[in-house]
Formats: structure tokens, C-alpha cells, sequence
């Protein structure tokens, strides 16, 4: 998959696409479909399916304090635009310069002179540009000028609308089924394994702390049944997300993951979660033997969870 970014476009030679446009946070089922219309239309034109996409998210840049969580990492969003089956992929900065472009400016420079557009396709309630004010028609005024056509998408749901915004909500109440129906395939967290403390290691139970990115959607606090792929295997994973109330009255927030069976070093590496179910709710034992019968209950759920987990079925997209 081609990904041109602001510094590669003046050397891009530009064959005609068929485009959509979003932060497609998440890649869920919603954004699926729009990208299944995408690369269909591409076919018929024999354009590149594209789609232009942001970095940061515009939300924060324009309203940073209040600006949701992510779901996935720029990394993970690409990847998973590119196991869609699309061709190419416009990464745009979002910045001041970018957020005061006018709706008709931004398809004339990026659709119609970058991309040489024959089609677009977006959300019918679909807004952009300064102020947000362009819109489907806004497209198809231009369009019509300028010879791409505009088809919008329907709403995709199953009785509710398919959002982002729903998945994090999911997420944040520890509602891992309803995460999943929305995205269509588990929740899965990426970070970076680095030092903590070791007091899972002092347990028995090693973990590994995770360094995830700024603004991420967490799962609510508690602990799940997960699984993780090392080198082309996977692993029964057992999270723990939370303040660690065993240990510290007001602990900072981690991710810990025993990767159950695994003895190599994760240090440094980028480590994949895979979200399967959520088991409890954090607790505070009575004493840390408590805790430790508690933590082996929790990995023998575990281990019982990730054997009906089929890594290989066809929505496990990541």
C-alpha cells in the first residue's frame, strides 16, 4: 500500500482514485463498508482506492481538552486500511493551516490536484473544512465542476448506528461484547513493554507493562482473559488494567499483561492485546496470599477462554 504523506506529494506521480475521507478511528464496521465501496467503485474506474485520512486526529488540534480517545495507533489504523485491500492511503498533518482550509479549496488541492478523484465516497451526514461547513453537497457542487461523482453511504448499523464514539463508551464500562459487535473483532491494545516494578514478578506471575500511546481508550479497570502473538504464535494472555489497590492507595493507572507460558524478554518490544473477556472487577485481598490464589483462578479463566479463541477467523482484522 502506497501512504503519501505532505513531504512525498510534489514527487507523486498521481493516477486517477476513487477516495474516501475520515479519521476512521478504530476501523470498525461502519468505516468497513465505506472502504468496501471504495475499493468496488476504484475497480470500475481502474483508479487507486484511497483514503485520506489525518494525523493528528483533527479533534486535537481544534479541541484538545475535550477530544475522545483514541482507539488505535496511527501504526494499527494503517495496517488495517492496508489488510482492507486498499491501494493508497493520503496522510495529512492536521494543523492550524490545514483546519482553516475552506471545504472548496481542501477538494480542489487534495481530491481533484493531488489525487486526480473520479469518485468519492462518504457518510451522507458527512462534514468538512473550516468550520465544518462543506457537506455531501458541497462534493457534488464541486464534483460536477470538476468530474468526480460523490456516492453517499448510508448510516451502516444494526439498529444503532456503527460509531466510534460507541466503542469507546463499550470499552469504558468494561462492555467487551458490545466493543466487539461494533468493531467486529476484539478490542486489541498495541504498546511498548517497558520496566516496572516487579511486583507481579515477586508474585509468581511475571507481567509485562505496557506503555501505550497518549489520549488511548483503555478498558474499564479490571481484569480480563486476553491473548497476544509472538512471532507467528499465540499466547493465553491474563490483563490486569488499573491502579493496583493491592499495593498503593492512589497507584497511577498501568496495563499489565502475564503472557501465560512465555519465558523470553519483552523489553522494548511492541506488544499486541487482544481484548477476549472481561473475568473481574479490581480488588483489594486481605492479604497477598489472597491475591495470589485470586491471580491463579484468574489464569486457569484464562487459559479455559483463549483455547475457544480462533485467531485465524476472518474478522480478526488488525
Amino acid at each position: 500500500m502506497i501512504i503519501l504523506r505532505d513531504d512525498e506529494i510534489n514527487t507523486f506521480t498521481a493516477k486517477a482514485s476513487v477516495a474516501t475521507i475520515g479519521v476512521f478511528d478504530g476501523l470498525h464496521r461502519g468505516h468497513q463498508a465505506v472502504i468496501g465501496q471504495v475499493i468496488a467503485h476504484s475497480k470500475e474506474y481502474d483508479a487507486r482506492s484511497t483514503v485520506v485520512t489525518f494525523d493528528p486526529s483533527p479533534a486535537m488540534i481544534l479541541a484538545p481538552t475535550r477530544a475522545p480517545r483514541l482507539l488505535a495507533t496511527l501504526d494499527q489504523r494503517l495496517e488495517g486500511i492496508e489488510a482492507l485491500g486498499v491501494d493508497q492511503v493520503r496522510l495529512l498533518t492536521f494543523n492550524a493551516t490545514l483546519a482553516h482550509e475552506s471545504a472548496r479549496h481542501f477538494v480542489e488541492r487534495v481530491l481533484v490536484g493531488e489525487l486526480r478523484t473520479k469518485g468519492v465516497v462518504v457518510g451522507e451526514d458527512f462534514h468538512f473544512g473550516h468550520n465544518r461547513v462543506g457537506t455531501v453537497a458541497t462534493l457534488g457542487e464541486v464534483g460536477a465542476q470538476r468530474g468526480f461523482s460523490v456516492w453517499p453511504a448510508p448510516l451502516y448499523g444494526d439498529g444503532e448506528r456503527w460509531r466510534s464514539t460507541s466503542v469507546r463508551a463499550a470499552l469504558a464500562r468494561g462492555d467487551l461484547e458490545a466493543a466487539r459487535s461494533i468493531l467486529g473483532r476484539p478490542f486489541t491494545l498495541r504498546g511498548t513493554v517497558v520496566h516496572g516494578d516487579e511486583r507481579g514478578e515477586e508474585l509468581g506471575y511475571p507481567t509485562a507493562n505496557l506503555d501505550v500511546a497518549a489520549h488511548q481508550q483503555l478498558p474499564a479497570e479490571g481484569v480480563y482473559a486476553g491473548a497476544t502473538t509472538r512471532d507467528g504464535k499465540w499466547w493465553p494472555a491474563a490483563i490486569s488494567v488499573g491502579t493496583r489497590p493491592q499495593f498503593y492507595d492512589h497507584g497511577e493507572l498501568v496495563v499489565e499483561v502475564h503472557v501465560l507460558g512465555f519465558e523470553d524478554d519483552l523489553y522494548d518490544s511492541s506488544l499486541d492485546v487482544v481484548f477476549l473477556a472481561r473475568l473481574r472487577a479490581q480488588m483489594k485481598f486481605s492479604n497477598v496470599d489472597e491475591l495470589t490464589a485470586q491471580i491463579e483462578l484468574d489464569v486457569v479463566e484464562t487459559r479455559k477462554i483463549f483455547n475457544k479463541f480462533r485467531p485465524e477467523e476472518p474478522e480478526l482484522l488488525r
